[in-house]
């Protein structure tokens, strides 16, 4: 049985601070544990397509030893939701604002990143919300690292593709 590897997109508003930051640890902890996954981001907004992420997001992710600098902020589209096996918004207001983009009754069921809390936005805030920011996104990855060893999402959630 050929065993696939999970795909996962990470979704904020604007793609600069909360999801590229979730997505950068995730690739350092998930390599750390010895997990193969596949991991993108992106906004459901386009305000900074092609942009790198927020200069304080890379040097909060770079304190910790999480290099955000080659990632570029994309927007959702459609097809993530075929493509990807978990997409996990970091808060309700753009878990809500995903259905914008899903196809009725195809793909993925958007999720939030933290089960039943949000990541807040910290691009109004201080270096310490995106101090904050780089905790909430380990526990969560942490958790989400816990969840698939006991059990993997599987291919034919994501559909025919």
């Amino acid at each position: 049985m050929i065993q696939s590897i999970p795909r996962i997109l990470f979704v904020c508003m604007g793609n600069i601070c909360r999801s590229p930051t979730v997505e950068a640890v995730a690739r350092a902890e998930f390599a750390r544990a010895g997990l193969d996954a596949h991991f993108d981001s992106a906004g459901t907004e386009d305000y900074h397509v092609g942009e790198p992420p927020d200069p304080r997001s890379i040097r909060a992710g770079a304190a910790h030893g999480y290099d955000l600098r080659a990632l570029r902020a994309r927007q959702v589209v459609p097809a993530d939701f075929e493509h990807f096996d978990l997409v996990l918004a970091m808060d309700r207001v753009n878990l809500r604002a995903l259905q914008r983009f899903r196809r009725p009754g195809t793909g993925v069921e958007p999720a939030l990143f933290l089960g039943d809390r949000e990541l807040p936005d910290p691009y109004y805030g201080t270096a310490a919300d995106f101090e904050r920011v780089i905790e909430l996104a380990r526990g969560g990855v942490v958790a989400l690292i816990d969840r698939m060893r006991v059990s993997p999402p599987r291919a034919e959630m994501r559909g025919s593709t």
